[in-house]
């Protein structure tokens, strides 16, 4: 009996002690848990329809959690790029900011400024199996705020130059090529700009939405100095392009020309991004636009003293300077914004172009981007495509960029519709402008 009872005793005692052993482990487990917070919005940065919008996200964190055993990655679902901002500003407010999250344009000259950032400069430096240049330059300068990387880019669209290729027919006109120029706008321009039906009004066009930062971006030039301490709209390249777009603007001999004009078909050229230009050429967005007559995309024209450059936009990536998570939420930004892998999804299942260079200039970027397409519908090609981004142009950040450029442009638009002088508007602009930077 006794021998019985000492027999439970060590059963029961061993019992606790596997109990309280396994109750340490997973305590352990808990503590040695690491859970990443990742800031998200749902939708297109580009403001084009994507119903895909989580599936890169996804996938990159399902990759990721089994290659990091122990770690998970949670987001929130549901939140709308217009409710982004206001989403973020509570969390940071209340301490509670993601360890990684994406970063609006209109965003990141704040954020960036505040230190909500992390600097990632030591990452990059003292991790071997990362190299910059693997990056289009303009993706990457994109995530610089006062030549401090901040962030990374995720994805990017460059502004291509939409032509209605049946017009061009009609009038007897070629496509222009790669190296067109302003000269060759203008004269395509004057040529179909005309009255079609004898009613003594003109009713087909050669621009739309063509505009003076357009022009400016083609033409070598900028609006700020790359401090962001100055305006330069004094410079003969600023003046160039409003001259140039105003000369266009001419043609049309006062005529307002609106969207619904170019999607019946009557203008020639409108900018658009490499996004809309996915979306469009696809169903079943393609039948709700343009699908009247045949239209591609091609660089923009070039000034004299610039090249076929356009503008860049890039979607950032960044790490909350307060992460308690630095080396995995880098590894994560990695597989977000520099595995192949990942960047390749971007192709399948958004809008924009990868920001690698090995990625958006392959032949399997042309064949994914071929398969959403029309048999007969050209691709653009990679390498063209890549050198439009690389070669892109992507205005300085500074804190005060949103609203000293949303002055400008509303201050030269009016220079244009009034049909004040140039050069003297530009000189009083530049110094209103100068003026708020140094408040």
């Amino acid at each position: 009996m006794k021998r019985k009872q000492k027999i439970m005793t060590l059963v029961a005692a061993g019992l606790l002690t596997g109990m309280a052993i396994y109750g340490i482990c997973q305590l352990q487990n808990r503590q040695n848990h690491i859970t990443l917070e990742f800031g998200m919005f749902t939708g297109s940065n580009w403001d084009v329809a994507q119903a895909n919008g989580f599936t890169i996200i996804d996938k990159a964190i399902a990759k990721f959690e089994q290659t990091h055993p122990g770690v998970t990655v949670h987001y929130y679902s549901g939140i709308r790029k217009d409710d982004y901002s206001e989403w973020f500003s509570r969390k940071l407010l209340a301490g509670e900011e993601p360890d990684i999250f994406m970063v609006l344009g209109t965003d990141f000259n704040q954020f960036a400024s505040m230190g909500v950032m992390k600097d990632l400069g030591s990452l990059m430096e003292t991790d071997t199996d990362f190299d910059p240049e693997k990056y289009f330059t303009s993706a990457f300068v994109n995530g610089q705020y006062e030549s401090v990387q901040y962030a990374l880019p995720y994805e990017t669209v460059p502004t291509l130059m939409f032509v209605n290729k049946t017009l061009l027919t009609q009038e007897g006109i070629d496509m222009p090529g790669e190296d067109w120029s302003w000269d060759d706008l203008y004269e395509i321009c004057k040529k179909v700009t005309r009255d079609t039906d004898g009613d003594g009004v003109l009713d087909q066009f050669g621009t739309y939405n063509y505009d003076w930062m357009d022009a400016l971006c083609s033409n070598g030039g900028g609006i700020f100095n790359k401090k962001g301490t100055e305006a330069e709209l004094t410079d003969v390249k600023v003046s160039e392009a409003v001259k140039y777009v105003r000369s266009i603007n001419e043609l049309y001999n006062g005529e307002k020309i609106s969207q619904e004009d170019f999607n019946g078909g009557r203008v020639a050229f409108m900018p658009l991004t490499f996004a809309e230009y996915r979306t469009y050429k696809t169903y079943p967005y393609k039948i709700r636009k343009y699908a009247n007559f045949q239209w591609d995309c091609l660089t923009m024209p070039a000034g004299s003293r610039g090249g076929n450059i356009s503008q860049v936009n890039s979607l950032l990536m960044g790490i909350s300077a307060n992460t308690k998570e630095e080396k995995m939420a880098w590894e994560f930004l990695k597989l977000l914004t520099y595995d192949e892998e990942t960047q390749m999804n971007i192709f399948y299942d958004s809008q924009g172009a990868s920001v690698l260079k090995n990625v958006t200039e392959s032949k399997q970027m042309e064949q994914i981007v071929q398969e959403d397409m029309e048999e007969g519908d050209t691709v653009i090609n990679g390498k063209l495509l890549g050198k439009v981004i690389e070669e892109g142009h992507v205005e300085p950040q500074f804190k005060k960029y949103e609203q000293a450029m949303a002055l400008t442009d509303s201050e030269i638009k009016k220079i244009l519709e009034e049909d004040k002088d140039v050069d003297s508007n530009l000189k009083i602009l530049q110094r209103t402008i100068n003026g708020y930077l140094i408040q």
